[in-house]
């Protein structure tokens, strides 16, 4: 199994990225979908999560009306839209997939341990 992170890159204060994850699990549709990011020298935070058919959706605070989530299970690809970037956004952005029940609480779409799978990465830097 693996998920190919995509899109990060050097942006200015106030500019957009679109992170891609391509996974090649052949249930991808049967796995809730997340990101998170770890900045340098803090632990990895939860970002946003998407449930299999994209009924729910979550975020941080912190991310809240900037960024939106999005998959599309034809293509095995979840997608976060960044926007209005700040410097304090600046980290290494992973996706995570979890099978576990899409019924779960809120709480549980924002926990490391959920996630069975884990791509490796894609570097966001946002210059102030």
């Amino acid at each position: 199994v693996q998920l190919q992170a995509s899109g990060g890159g050097l942006v200015h204060a106030g500019g957009s990225l679109r992170l891609s994850c391509a996974a090649s699990l052949r249930t991808f549709s049967n796995h809730n979908m997340a990101w998170f990011r770890q900045a340098p020298g803090k632990e990895r935070e939860f970002v946003a999560a998407i449930t299999r058919s994209s009924v729910n959706t979550y975020f941080a605070d912190s991310v809240k009306g900037r960024f939106t989530i999005s998959r599309d299970n034809g293509e095995n690809t979840v997608y976060l839209q960044t926007n209005s970037l700040k410097p304090e956004d600046t980290a290494v952005h992973y996706c995570a997939a979890g099978m576990f029940p899409t019924y779960s609480s809120g709480r549980r779409f924002q926990q490391t341990q959920a996630y069975e799978y884990w791509g490796q990465g894609t570097e966001v830097t946002v210059s102030s």
